[in-house]
């Protein structure tokens, strides 16, 4: 890694390893004081997010440093599965200190190279195309991405709501009950969020590791304030509610993350995810959180923009989702 060519003199880049999840905090943390997009991290976030099954640290990460200082990071990250179309997973930043020195410039084609090689050891049988985001207002990403060959391709509005105002209530339909997550609907619970978010663009079937890394398995997931509809023994709708200690300690807010929202398509039309949402955010109040927050697709096929904005949520930010075909 540190004999590819095209990083600036005197740095040095070489994989990340669990060792530099303080570093790399660090790095992120001066990278939101300046682009503001409402996401913190502490060192063990950053670990939990190294043991990604869908991650070799060694291959698909890459650190860029000056003296003992992370100045600049990237990742890549593949899909156990796809559909029609393999979106490679990527991210990155440059510290805002070390910005206008052509590092961004240097990591970008390492991006794509690693992205392109990832697409063709694991879905080469369909098209593929890198996948990354910036906030809108980081105009330097906007114009490195585009320069590059980027095209902006979908928009995700970050959307909040404190308690102030009442949660509007929600009559449970007949037939119907909400119940709390437990570990005993795990399975089902994955296999209810796999079957809603079949139409949702970008979306693709959560294996198992994957689902118990960054959903019910992640270190901030908070199965307490979730909340499961089921008809019968069968889950027709949720909402998964996730808690960010490094944005708590940041922000002084404690604040309820809304990661999912689904309902089945056959269960679609009676308010269920209106309803599940609901209860979330009432057991969230009831145990101390200060504000909700979620993010959205600006043109998710069912209407949740519409959905939230009932629910009191008002939009705080937008990010853009960029892709680059992989030929």
């Amino acid at each position: 890694m540190g004999t590819f060519e095209g990083w600036p003199a005197g740095i040095e880049a070489r994989p990340i390893d669990k060792a530099d999840a303080g570093a790399w905090a660090e790095l992120l943390a001066a990278k939101e004081k300046v682009d503001q997009e409402g996401e913190n991290y502490d060192a063990d976030d950053l670990i939990e997010e190294l043991s990604d099954p869908k991650l070799d640290a060694e291959k698909d990460t890459i650190g860029l440093w000056a003296d003992d200082t992370m100045v600049g990071y990237a990742a890549v990250r593949w899909r156990a599965n796809v559909i029609e179309v393999d979106r490679v997973g990527t991210e990155g930043t440059v510290h805002p200190e070390w910005r206008g020195r052509g590092l961004g410039a240097a990591l970008l084609p390492w991006i794509i190279r690693r992205a392109g090689e990832v697409h063709a050891e694991r879905h080469p049988e369909v098209d593929g195309e890198i996948n990354t985001g910036a906030i809108s207002t980081n105009i330097g990403a906007h114009d490195l991405l585009t320069s590059h060959g980027f095209e902006e391709c979908r928009y995700f509005f970050h959307m909040q709501r404190t308690f102030d105002a009442p949660v509007p209530e929600v009559t449970v339909p007949e037939g119907l009950k909400v119940v709390a997550y437990d570990p005993l609907y795990d399975q089902r619970l994955m296999d209810a969020h796999n079957e809603a978010f079949m139409d949702h663009w970008g979306s693709t079937p959560k294996d198992e590791e994957t689902w118990k890394v960054w959903f019910t398995g992640s270190r901030a997931f908070r199965g307490d304030v979730c909340r499961l509809v089921v008809d019968g023994d069968k889950i027709v709708a949720y909402a998964l509610g996730y808690e960010y200690v490094a944005d708590t300690e940041a922000t002084g807010i404690r604040e309820v993350y809304i990661g999912q929202v689904g309902t089945l398509r056959s269960h679609r039309g009676r308010g269920l995810a209106r309803l599940a949402l609901a209860e979330l955010l009432t057991e969230s109040h009831r145990t101390g959180y200060k504000r909700a927050s979620l993010g959205v697709d600006a043109d998710n096929p069912t209407g949740a923009l519409g959905l939230y904005e009932r629910l009191g949520f008002t939009q705080v930010s937008k990010t853009i989702s960029y892709r680059l075909p992989l030929n």
